[in-house]
């Protein structure tokens, strides 16, 4: 009886506070989780917590050995849970509730003026985060200044921020927010109205950071008079740039001649000749490794310059009309380890057989190559197949010259290659009949809009090599516009989806986090997503850039 009575009152008291708990408002987006704010709730200590958790440990007479775990265990189960899985597990009592607010990480937000008021409750709650998105809608007035300063006061352990359409955001609470941030690593702005003065305080007050991405910075207004950005105590610290449509992405000039150190820069549709800036950068940058430029007014002179860069890795020419085989030439004579070569040609016909034959002989590590709008023959294709043994990845969209010979060539030749993409090539079931007898490590081939292969000739190769993945769309040739700028790599930063009109919160534990967020940076869908080469890329090396940790 008195063991009946006693699970009589753990299951009332249960009830009863699970009834409290429910209060929390819970939801799905996506990969982000909405929680309202809780302001005045308190978590049970001392002894009156430790009765509780022992009322909890007995129901039906059974032993509920998690109420045994240390805080720092079940911290620890939580990190791989995913977001929705956690909120769900803070509902079950108020210890569950505190470990999984303070074992949170990473936190995404609805940048309105609202949140203001909800701040101190929010970051109570969640007081560990150092990964912070702040997004607002476009349609709506985002945080000002003193809401910055005080997420600035409340998390002085920030080590990433990402800012997004946060327009109400002015140089001054930029500078407040890096005076007390100053442990930051990786900044992200996009849509922003802050200027010059207000990214000049972060590259002064933050000598850790390491990541910069600036995408439609609105508040400088005048390249030429504008006060010239960096490089500041960052310089030395700094090891990627990413710049995005920027009409005064010259501006940073300073900054990227003074960072000393960057491996990495990208520069996506800004204007301006940069030839001169790759010029001025020979001698100053010894550790470059990659670099992505996308309608980019830069000609075969800053491709020269860019030569220099010996540890040059990965190259991305995405629509840089005035480059050609010249200065194609002029890297691949240099680079000698280059592994990942994408080039998107805008069917200028400026880039073709000189350049890829002069890639074939001076980089034989060559691991990717992927040709958007250029005209390879079997004579280019075939020296790259002698020379670069170790291919792995290769694309080829809306090329003329890429026929059912080229096709056969790849297949006799490319021992290496395990995926292979091909749009809108003049290619025919032939072309899938010699793949179908070659390429002896193929695990995956994507046909798309390629008129002369059928469905018929797809399903033979798929009879033919069960091992290899065949995906094929036989519909009308119709070559779409492939962009580099909309992929992850570039993006050198994650993109938050619409958030609901609450606030949403979104951390991640360290080992889901590093998973979800390597598969992601780890994708080369560095072309539109509405291209198969986008799809195909996407899924194609893993774990090539470094992974996220929540």
């Amino acid at each position: 009886m008195g063991q009946s009575a006693s699970s009589a009152a753990a299951v009332a008291c249960r009830r009863e506070r699970d009834q409290g708990n429910r209060s929390v408002n819970i939801s799905k987006t996506r990969s982000t989780a909405s929680v309202s704010p809780m302001v005045g709730y308190s978590y049970g200590t001392g002894e009156g917590d430790s009765e509780n958790r022992r009322v909890e440990a007995v129901t039906d007479g059974t032993t509920d050995y998690i109420s045994d775990l240390p805080n720092e265990c079940l911290a620890s189960v939580f990190q791989f849970l995913s977001s929705a899985d956690r909120n769900r597990c803070s509902l079950v009592c108020q210890r569950w509730l505190q470990i999984e607010g303070q074992s949170r990480h990473r936190l995404s937000l609805n940048a309105e003026a609202e949140l203001f008021s909800a701040i101190p409750s929010l970051f109570s709650r969640f007081d560990s985060v150092t990964k912070l998105a702040l997004k607002c809608d476009r349609r709506s007035v985002s945080i000002r200044d003193d809401s910055l300063v005080l997420i600035s006061q409340r998390c002085p352990n920030l080590t990433r921020l990402k800012l997004r359409a946060c327009r109400e955001l002015t140089d001054a609470g930029m500078e407040a927010f890096a005076k007390n941030c100053k442990g930051l690593k990786k900044l992200s702005c996009g849509s922003c109205t802050f200027g010059s003065k207000g990214m000049n305080a972060v590259l002064d007050n933050c000598a850790l950071l390491e990541e910069l991405s600036v995408k439609r910075l609105r508040g400088i207004t005048d390249a030429a008079a504008a006060e010239p950005i960096g490089p500041g105590v960052a310089g030395s610290s700094l090891r990627t740039i990413c710049l995005k449509e920027l009409y005064n992405g010259q501006c940073f000039g300073t900054l990227i001649l003074g960072a000393k150190n960057l491996k990495t820069l990208k520069l996506f549709r800004c204007s301006g000749d940069w030839d001169r800036l790759f010029q001025l950068m020979v001698d100053r940058m010894t550790k470059m490794v990659e670099v992505h430029l996308e309608r980019l007014q830069i000609s075969d002179i800053g491709l020269q310059a860019i030569a220099n860069y010996s540890n040059l890795e990965i190259l991305h020419l995405v629509k840089t009309p005035e480059c050609s085989d010249i200065g194609l030439i002029a890297i691949a004579d240099r680079c000698k380890l280059l592994r990942k070569l994408h080039i998107d040609g805008w069917k200028a016909n400026r880039i073709g057989d000189d350049g890829l034959i002069g890639v074939a002989k001076g980089c034989p590590n060559l691991l990717e190559l992927v040709l958007i709008g250029v005209n390879p023959t079997k004579v280019s294709l075939e020296m790259l197949a002698s020379n670069c043994q170790n291919l792995e990845r290769l694309a080829l969209c809306g090329s003329d010259s890429v026929g059912d010979p080229e096709i056969s060539c790849i297949a006799a030749k490319c021992v290496a290659l395990k995926k292979l993409c091909i749009k809108s090539c003049p290619v025919s079931d032939q072309g899938m009949e010699a793949l179908a007898n070659g390429c002896p490590n193929l695990v995956k081939v994507k046909v798309k809009k390629c008129k002369g292969v059928t469905p018929e000739g797809g399903d033979w190769l798929r009879r033919t090599r069960g091992s290899v993945a065949v995906n094929l769309d036989t519909g009308e040739a119709e070559l779409q516009e492939a962009s580099a700028s909309d992929g992850g790599a570039q993006e050198n930063g994650l993109e938050f989806p619409q958030m609901p009109a609450q606030i949403a919160a979104a951390a991640s534990s360290t080992s889901g986090s590093t998973a979800r967020s390597s598969s992601f940076k780890s994708r080369l869908g560095l072309l539109s997503g509405r291209s198969i080469v986008a799809n195909t890329l996407r899924r194609w090396s893993g774990g090539s850039t470094s992974a996220r940790h929540g």
